[in-house]
């Protein structure tokens, strides 16, 4: 099946279960926290974290339907870390929407995603048991240890490719390669396969996160549901800006320097930004990380041989081709 088809149809069926879910919790819960969940979870969003637990665990054998409700928890804690970065970030949009801070207020936000999150490490103890809740546990220690990484480093300006890798594997892959791991696990698969899928997360969310950098300068705004620059704007040192200070000469690095330790002038240089980047390849260098880490993440994928590895390797494969070539 063409995966465009296939996301869209495993979308359907994650939101079917969530949507079912919060149906379930409406007669028990404040019907002001039932709406908020509604709200965040059902704006948009690609579904990517449940989806690759869904396609890890056919990956490895499963055929149950216990899967779904294990991938949602998933969603539910991507969720919760969206609404808590709008808190942080005092964001008042999110996917071209009012976020839920914005809409619901400051309270009500931090509430709605400290359930989420206690409501995702039920699911997966539920339908994981310990070890899936462990992988996951450690996986969200990772994200908060990520964020506070990126807290300490926001006025360093001097930062290498490790320290931004340092973040992105805390912030964003190791969650994904949870993701797999954990459904990997559920479908039956032993340790090397388990791995093998946790590695492919890894280096996949890497690429993801790098193509993101990359869409925040040269991305249509429209499609993409953030604004061009917002990075820029919050002086976050993304793998092109990083790349381009490398080699940039020393005009052009302290011009550059100069732009990203002022907030005024980061919200209004983004042309000017783009040109330096571009004239020092950091745009270039970034792209072909990104293509290192995908392939890499195709590498991981362990060899099966019967017919359903083997489609969903199929599978697995051409989302690294979408994760490279994706415009939102």
């Amino acid at each position: 099946m063409e995966l465009k088809k296939l996301v869209i149809q495993e979308a359907a069926k994650i939101d079917e279960v969530m949507r079912q879910d919060i149906d379930g919790l409406a007669s028990t819960f404040d019907p002001l926290l039932i709406d908020i969940l509604n709200y965040g979870l059902f704006t948009g969003g690609k579904r990517l974290r449940p989806f690759l637990t869904t396609s890890a665990g056919r990956f490895s054998g499963c055929q149950d339907e216990g899967l779904y409700h294990l991938a949602t928890s998933f969603e539910y804690l991507h969720a919760a870390t969206l609404i808590h970065d709008d808190v942080i970030d005092k964001a008042a949009e999110r996917r071209g929407s009012a976020s839920v801070v914005e809409r619901f207020g400051l309270a009500e936000a931090i509430l709605a995603g400290d359930f989420l999150h206690a409501h995702s490490m039920q699911l997966v103890s539920r339908f994981g048991g310990p070890k899936a809740m462990a992988i996951f546990c450690q996986a969200t220690a990772a994200m908060v240890d990520g964020e506070y990484r990126q807290l300490r480093k926001a006025e360093n300006l001097d930062q290498s490719e490790i320290d931004y890798f340092t973040v992105v594997k805390g912030k964003t892959a190791l969650l994904i390669g949870a993701a797999c791991e954990i459904g990997g696990l559920y479908g039956g698969g032993d340790e090397d396969i388990c791995n093998g899928l946790r590695n492919f997360g890894i280096h996949l969310g890497c690429g993801f996160q790098i193509i993101d950098d990359l869409l925040d300068y040269r991305g249509d705004s429209e499609k993409t549901g953030k604004a061009t620059g917002n990075d820029l704007a919050e002086g976050k040192m993304t793998l092109p800006v990083i790349y381009a200070l490398q080699r940039a000469n020393e005009q052009d690095r302290q011009t550059l320097l100069s732009i990203m330790a002022d907030p005024q002038e980061r919200g209004q240089s983004l042309a000017q930004v783009s040109d330096l980047i571009e004239r020092h390849q950091g745009f270039s260098e970034a792209r072909k990380k990104a293509e290192e880490m995908v392939d890499q993440a195709m590498a991981a994928l362990p060899a099966l041989e019967n017919q359903g590895s083997l489609k969903e390797r199929a599978v697995l494969e051409q989302l690294c081709t979408y994760v490279l070539n994706r415009d939102k």
